[in-house]
């Protein structure tokens, strides 16, 4: 690639086809009429001579030379992976988009190892994020006018070699069960129901009838053991005291042979929620900021739960990185809905 001074009064009107302009050129009027990076052609250096300039910076590309779009687009498909698609060219980048609603992995070796590259550009939103179908997860851009075949290629094995850049994992479609000590009262009972019935239908995925029960252990096991019968896959029990350890959902838990896994999580709201499990059935101690907010670690935890990860006492540890959950973080969380920004509190 070859830079080259093009000054009208010296060179004249035309120059030559195929070269890449390296700056925007403007009529008389002052609007854009050849945008930077536009590889001339017979048009364009017919247009040429009434615009308004005085000298052009253009660059000839060698036989080795791929221009930014094509090489930005080759860039963008060896970085989508499952998943992930290439979008239409907006604002000299390619979009890489969502095929459904899931939650983004960004491999970030592979991420790094990229960008590493000179002249090679790949950026996302954060990894575990949860992202709706046809959203923006990440873009892929060159930032010089052209490339060398072999440097683009380098970039390209990095991605593709990883399976991609970024990914989306699908949520499935489950039966989630819901166990609800009476304590709560009547009108919060309603409302956990309304509210976990909101969330869990953004995933696709199906409410079961909640048990209601007394706050008792064999009543609270019982619970337990109706929803795993009826096919649930995911469990949440609501009206727990997880400060108290005589609290009567710990006994049930051990009743029907579930192991207790982390008894609290380094992040907030909803620090206090627990997680056990039943078998291969996770069962949450949904926190009681829970039914009020959008934006708590409970909004963490269900999505991965119902993509079928398995969570384990690190992955709860690790929640302490970015488990500061204030506003500024709503994009983190389901826009479970569409009236409501991501991460709404009522």
């Amino acid at each position: 690639m070859k830079a080259i001074r093009h000054a009208r009064a010296r060179d004249g009107d035309a120059p030559t086809a195929g070269q890449v302009l390296a700056h925007d050129v403007r009529d008389a009027a002052g609007r854009i009429a050849l945008a930077k990076g536009t590889r001339l052609d017979a048009g364009a250096v017919a247009l040429l001579p009434a615009l308004a300039w005085d000298e052009l910076h253009l660059l000839a590309l060698g036989a080795d030379d791929v221009h930014e779009r094509h090489a930005g687009e080759r860039l963008a498909a060896a970085s989508a992976g499952a998943g992930v698609r290439v979008g239409a060219l907006a604002a000299g980048a390619w979009p890489l988009e969502s095929t459904h609603r899931g939650i983004l992995e960004v491999r970030r070796d592979a991420l790094d190892s990229v960008n590493l590259v000179d002249g090679l550009c790949v950026y996302t939103l954060f990894d575990g994020q949860v992202v709706d179908r046809g959203e923006v997860v990440a873009r892929a851009k060159i930032i010089p006018f052209a490339i060398e075949e072999a440097t683009l290629a380098r970039g390209e094995r990095e991605a593709r070699d990883a399976g991609g850049v970024a990914t989306v994992r699908p949520f499935h479609a489950m039966r989630v069960g819901a166990v609800v000590q009476e304590s709560l009262g009547s009108r919060a009972m309603a409302r956990f129901e309304e509210a976990l019935g909101e969330k869990v239908e953004w995933f696709g995925s199906t409410l079961l009838p909640p048990a209601f029960v007394p706050p008792e252990a064999d009543a609270i096991a019982g619970g337990i053991e109706q929803v795993l019968a009826a096919g649930a896959r995911v469990v949440a029990v609501a009206g727990s005291r997880p400060m108290d350890p005589l609290d009567p959902a710990f006994d049930a838990l051990r009743r029907v042979g579930a192991h207790l896994e982390r008894q609290g999580v380094p992040a907030h709201p909803g620090s206090l929620v627990w997680l056990a499990r039943a078998g291969e059935v996770p069962i949450v101690g949904m926190p009681a900021c829970g039914l009020f907010s959008q934006a708590t670690v409970f909004d963490l935890i269900l999505p991965r739960l119902l993509t079928g990860e398995r969570l384990g006492v690190h992955d709860l540890a690790a929640l302490g990185h970015g488990g500061f959950l204030t506003r500024d973080m709503a994009f983190r969380f389901p826009p479970y809905r569409q009236a409501r920004e991501r991460g709404a509190v009522e």
